[in-house]
């Protein structure tokens, strides 16, 4: 495992952590969500039309890069038609930063890297994006806290990223607010994988009615989560 140049230790200056792995950010995030989530094994006989992933911290969008080059890679007839893409962001990173960030892995990106940036907003103005992905896409950018924008979301998810910092730099994000409304737009069987093995993340992940295992962790990191919903247990 080689680590990244320090020039992409990439840190929140809000949050004092960084936002993808200095050990290959990339490999991480194929590592804990997709292969957390069991993807694209799942989508190989899904029986909805439409895809639905959500995810808490969209940062640089290296997840939804690394799920849009999986998807478009995948070409297995009885995948659903569409998915859709819903990720949360408080601060959002401008389109020259993400560029200069994620150009370290533009040959392993190859296309999906420039069309992800051709539709990336120039000058954030709004809480919501919704912009198309080819023709069978749509990543929906929400621009605010995830305290208070998820209680909006009406979509059912299939599929969560728990990303979003480290619980110690940034607590508020793994919410009980978060894990009810995780539970209220679940499927039945909807999975979900995170990097961080937290006990207060996951007694709050058990008691919105998610199973939850430890795994082992990319890396050097010992542990992590996986799961899948069960039901309410209110």
């Amino acid at each position: 495992m080689t680590d990244l140049p320090r020039a992409l230790e990439l840190k929140s200056e809000h949050f004092d952590d960084v936002y993808f792995s200095v050990h290959d950010g990339l490999a991480e995030s194929r590592y804990v969500f997709l292969q957390g989530n069991n993807l694209p094994e799942r989508l190989q006989d899904f029986k909805t039309e439409e895809f639905v992933i959500a995810e808490t911290g969209f940062g640089t969008g290296l997840n939804f890069l690394v799920f849009l080059q999986s998807w478009q890679g995948f070409k297995n007839k009885n995948k659903p038609k569409r998915f859709k893409y819903i990720s949360f962001e408080k601060f959002p990173l401008t389109k020259d930063y993400i560029r200069e960030n994620l150009s370290y892995w533009k040959e392993e990106l190859g296309d999906v890297l420039d069309d992800y940036l051709s539709i990336y907003p120039d000058i954030i103005n709004q809480e919501k994006y919704v912009l198309p992905i080819g023709d069978d896409g749509e990543l929906i950018l929400i621009f605010g806290d995830v305290n208070e924008e998820m209680p909006k979301l009406q979509d059912k998810v299939d599929c969560w990223f728990l990303d979003g910092f480290k619980p110690s730099c940034n607590p508020d994000m793994w919410s009980k607010t978060v894990f009810q409304n995780m539970a209220r737009l679940s499927n039945p069987n909807a999975t979900f994988a995170t990097f961080t093995a937290a006990g207060f993340v996951r007694r709050g992940l058990q008691d919105a009615g998610f199973d939850v295992q430890k795994v082992k962790g990319y890396g050097r990191k010992r542990e992590m989560c996986v799961g899948t919903y069960q039901g309410n247990k209110s």
